[in-house]
């Protein structure tokens, strides 16, 4: 799909629209009546001026001549119908859908979320919460209960110390209580992170909720970022009730003891480690940032390392004793770097429902949609039990005629959403209430269709957009046109491709050439001594060794098939066997050994095959061009040339 692209963006450049410098109805010429205006050949032209390689091609008049090609060719894709192939359209239809992305959305609130990305990963808070847990999809009843005891909670933690409510409720079951430590932006759910980022250092937060349920979060301490680190350890695990084996600190400080005289870490964890993980890799852990690892201890020593190649003195932590190895370490990158990242994480991540809302609110605004939608009272209505069970039918008396809300100049009826509800009723969630549900599915039905009719007349509010998809639409369609019609017949047919070589045989040959050794220095005279050695006919391995001791290297040597025009050899090289003269060549000088002079030969089909099939392309392509130009009728308005000419002189 990428390289089909670039070959429908290659062969469109000129379909590339700038503004116009013209009358836009002005007819420059006609392809069987079909206008082309002065208006887009200006656009084309004055595009294409700094891209064009051939200098004849700015000449009005060659210009001219390739867009009218160009012209031909699309005027022959249509005839053929391939603008009306399933395939080209659904193409097409993708990549609109694609493009159409970079143009709906507001880039400003995109903007917005990347930069507070930033801010937030640039800092680490370290804060301990209270859940009270419920489904997220919990009904009213329980969902109020949860909220009143969350309330409740945060009430007894003003009052009584936050940490003192946090270890007596805490029972693993219905209250949670974690001690999350330090984190940064991205560890948590996006409303845990607005809450935490959004309180001040020993501030207790509202209530709030998340998938998990209600949460409040007592915010302990706020600090600049530590950045990344990327660690190796040494673990000897602690094994509660074992009396057999040898002490787990008495091991780690014999492994320490033996890093002290001089023994490889790599080697050591590989024998003692027993994190079976990493032991294999050296001990070799994956780069982390505060708040990923459940050891804060770990993470404590792993920081305070500041040298790569650092060893920590032996610690101990819940899973057992470590010595830890410093192998890299990283800070936040500047914005500029991680921007592009981080648009992709922010698109990926809950904030990305904040880019949709805010698009579905324009679109809402734009189109006058009401947020109130009389109508639901009456699905409501008509919805039974049988919807949890993936059975529920549209009611025989269903009101199907009547208007559900009109979009632009596009009415939807009742019909298209009872008919999304039938469609989307699987998997429903029995604890939800029918009205909830009801007015869920319009919501989704609504926002759908709205971002449905806004890609579909895009082109007509968006002349940028209408561009670059007339470009890709015609691209495509040529693309299409010449891979059927030059590229696959000129590679499959390959008694034309037989005939034409043996028509042009004398394009393809190989000029004059010496089968030699080049030897290139930057000293006259150790190639004085190479020259010397190549006469005796030595082997080229013992020359090396024999200019190119103590690590230095003098000469760098070339050998092989060569022509005038290889870049080893100089201007003026004398094709004949033997050791040739010195020459001073690039900076530096060169000696060769000439083995043989190949004369000039025709090269074989197979030798000359891809050139020959390029040439061939061409060559068919030149012939069905001019076959086009019988077939299709071009008429220039030669005063409406002749003001483009004057135009693009001044």
């Amino acid at each position: 799909m990428k390289l089909k692209l670039f070959f429908t963006l290659l062969l469109t450049a000129m379909a590339l629209n700038l503004n116009a410098q013209a009358d836009a109805e002005e007819v420059l010429f006609t392809v069987d009546d079909d206008p082309v205006y002065v208006s887009e050949f200006l656009r084309v032209y004055n595009k294409n001026l700094d891209l064009v390689q051939d200098e004849s091609q700015k000449d009005v008049d060659e210009y001219l001549a390739l867009f009218t090609n160009y012209k031909l060719k699309l005027k022959e894709a249509k005839t053929l119908e391939l603008h009306e192939k399933p395939s080209y359209l659904r193409e097409l239809n993708t990549y609109k859908k694609q493009l159409a992305k970079n143009f709906i959305y507001d880039n400003k609130v995109t903007d917005a979320l990347v930069e507070e990305a930033y801010d937030r990963i640039s800092y680490e808070v370290k804060a301990n919460h209270i859940l009270i847990k419920i489904p997220e999809n919990a009904n009213p009843q329980d969902t109020l209960v949860a909220f009143n005891a969350i309330g409740k909670l945060r009430d007894r933690a003003l009052s009584e110390g936050f940490e003192t409510v946090r270890k007596e409720v805490h029972n693993g079951t219905s209250v949670f209580g974690e001690e999350l430590g330090y984190f940064t932006g991205f560890r948590m759910v996006y409303k845990f992170e607005n809450a935490a980022f959004n309180t001040e250092i020993d501030d207790i937060s509202q209530p709030f909720r998340t998938r998990f349920g209600y949460h409040i979060v007592k915010v302990l301490d706020k600090r600049k970022s530590r950045g990344e680190r990327t660690v190796a350890h040494i673990m000897v695990g602690i094994k509660p009730n074992d009396t057999l084996s040898e002490n787990p600190e008495s091991r780690i400080r014999d492994i320490y003891k033996k890093l002290n005289q001089g023994e490889d870490f790599e080697a050591l964890a590989k024998q003692f480690s027993e994190d079976k993980n990493s032991a294999a890799k050296g001990g070799l852990l994956a780069a982390f940032s505060s708040g990923q690892l459940s050891s804060p201890e770990f993470e404590d020593v792993a920081f305070n390392l500041n040298e790569v190649g650092d060893v920590s003195e032996p610690f101990k932590t819940k899973y057992g004793w470590h010595i830890v190895k410093l192998h890299a370490k990283k800070l936040t990158p500047p914005f500029e770097e991680m921007k592009s990242e981080l648009e992709a994480k922010v698109k990926r991540d809950e904030r990305s429902k904040l880019i949709d809302d805010a698009l579905y609110a324009k679109l809402k605004t734009k189109y006058h949609i009401d947020d109130e939608q009389p109508a639901l009272a009456y699905f409501v209505s008509i919805v039974t039990d049988d919807y949890f069970k993936n059975t529920w039918e549209l009611p025989s008396d269903f009101k199907g005629d009547s208007l559900l809300v009109n979009i632009g100049d596009q009415q939807f009826t009742y019909k298209d959403f009872g008919d999304y509800l039938e469609k989307t009723q699987r998997g429903t969630n029995p604890k939800s209430l029918i009205k909830t549900i009801v007015s869920e599915k319009y919501d989704a039905f609504l926002n759908t269709r709205l971002v449905l009719y806004q890609e579909n007349h895009l082109e007509e509010e968006n002349e940028e957009f209408a561009h670059i998809v007339n470009e890709y639409r015609d691209g495509l369609l040529l693309f299409d046109l010449m891979e059927s019609t030059i590229w696959n017949t000129a590679n499959s047919d390959s008694l034309e491709t037989q005939n034409y070589y043996n028509a042009n045989k004398e394009k393809y040959v190989f000029p004059k050439r010496v089968d030699a050794i080049v030897a290139s220095s930057a000293k006259q005279r150790v190639l004085k001594k190479v020259a010397k050695l190549l006469k005796q006919n030595m082997d080229l391995e013992v020359i090396k060794n024999l200019v190119n001791n103590n690590g230095e290297v003098h000469v760098v040597f070339t050998s092989g098939i060569m022509d005038a025009n290889h870049q080893a050899l100089p201007d003026g090289f004398e094709f004949s066997k033997g050791i040739s003269k010195i020459y001073k060549h690039n900076q530096a000088y060169i000696v060769a050994k000439v083995n043989a002079v190949l004369p000039k030969q025709l090269k074989t089909f197979e030798e000359a095959k891809g050139l020959i099939i390029s040439d061939y392309q061409a060559y068919k392509e030149e012939n069905w061009v001019n076959d086009l130009k019988a077939k299709y009728k071009v008429v220039v308005n030669q005063n409406a040339l002749d003001k483009v000419r004057n135009q693009i002189k001044n």
